[in-house]
């Protein structure tokens, strides 16, 4: 005979704890993705603010030297984290008018690496359009 005061077991069932590992995982399946393009989007916005500072300092070098600076160190300093997932780079364009063409490449390996390439040029266009 069991006595009317047995202790009860506390603690989760099984399928308890099954149940709550799905409902986890299933948020996870979402949730992660969309984390990971919002630090895409982090990261491409870090990139073209640099690159607008650049070209800032571009329109200043040229008042300066009366021409455009070919590399980016001659500029401004990269940040660490524009530089851990992009190669910036400076194309410059003889003839009258001189002109330039900076350049955001995604690093291959990086977090960025199937992102765009993001470019501004003397005049201030930028490509590509929808993703600025």
């Amino acid at each position: 005979m069991i006595p009317a005061t047995a202790p009860r077991q506390r603690g989760f069932t099984l399928i308890e704890l099954m149940v709550t590992i799905a409902i986890i995982g299933i948020l996870a399946a979402f949730a992660y993705p969309s984390y990971t393009a919002y630090m895409v989007r982090n990261q491409r916005s870090a990139a073209q603010t640099y690159l607008m500072e650049l070209a800032q300092a571009q329109a200043q070098f040229l008042a300066d030297t009366r021409g455009y600076a070919s590399s980016v160190e001659d500029l401004a300093p990269v940040p660490d984290n524009v530089d851990s997932r992009y190669e910036i780079t400076i194309d410059l364009e003889d003839g009258p008018p001189q002109s330039y063409i900076i350049t955001a490449t995604p690093k291959p390996g990086a977090s960025q690496a199937g992102d765009v390439t993001l470019t501004i040029n003397q005049a201030g266009t930028r490509t590509p359009g929808d993703k600025w």
